[in-house]
């Protein structure tokens, strides 16, 4: 069983280093530690010239980098809650679209008839519904909310043009964020070159 730190590491890994890009809504970030985040941490000022900013954001490390992921992206959030199996995933979601990684989660139990309130927080509602999704569908839920985190990425390309790249690389391809999902899902629910192509066909 992989520990939630050894996540934590491979989430750092995944995210890769510094960028600014002007279209991610997250600002300068690295490691998948944006700017807002550090602003909202005690002890963000790394640089220690009593401001943060996009220097502190470069003076992150990989350590800093888990260390906050740990605390407010996993136990936070409650994730260690969850059923074993969703770990690794929401906890990866979670970094990437904060609560929205929870709101997918909730959607999925009402699609699966299963009522939960859709606020983004896990309280005992949603780890009583986790539980109960987990014990009827247990060799399919991981899956399930992979397939989830790939139409929520695909619909947000869908509306905002200038988020695309993320969806499908220059060459046409699955881009990050499909990929990404479906590093989390089983290969028999990866899309194929054509499906691909299908779904992004209207983007022209």
């Amino acid at each position: 069983m992989t520990s939630p730190r050894q996540l934590a590491h491979e989430i750092v890994d995944r995210e890769g280093g510094f960028v600014n890009d002007p279209d991610d809504p997250g600002g300068a970030t690295k490691y998948g530690v944006t700017i807002h985040t550090l602003r909202n941490i005690p002890w963000g000022d790394l640089d220690g010239d009593g401001d943060i900013d996009v220097m502190d954001v470069r003076a992150l490390t990989k350590e800093h980098a888990v260390e906050i992921f740990m605390q407010r992206y996993f136990h936070g959030p409650r994730i260690d809650e969850l059923p074993e199996v969703l770990h690794d995933t929401v906890f990866d979601m979670q970094v990437n679209a904060g609560a929205n990684a929870v709101r997918i989660l909730q959607r999925l139990f009402i699609e699966m008839e299963i009522m939960v309130i859709v606020d983004g927080a896990i309280g005992p509602q949603t780890i009583r519904a986790a539980r109960v999704a987990q014990q009827s569908a247990p060799g399919f839920l991981r899956d399930a909310y992979g397939i989830a985190r790939r139409d929520y990425y695909f619909r947000l390309a869908d509306q905002r043009p200038s988020l695309r790249k993320y969806a499908r690389t220059r060459a046409g391809r699955k881009g990050g964020w499909i990929k990404r999902a479906e590093e989390f899902m089983s290969p028999n629910y990866h899309l194929t070159d054509g499906e691909f192509q299908e779904r992004v066909a209207k983007w022209g």
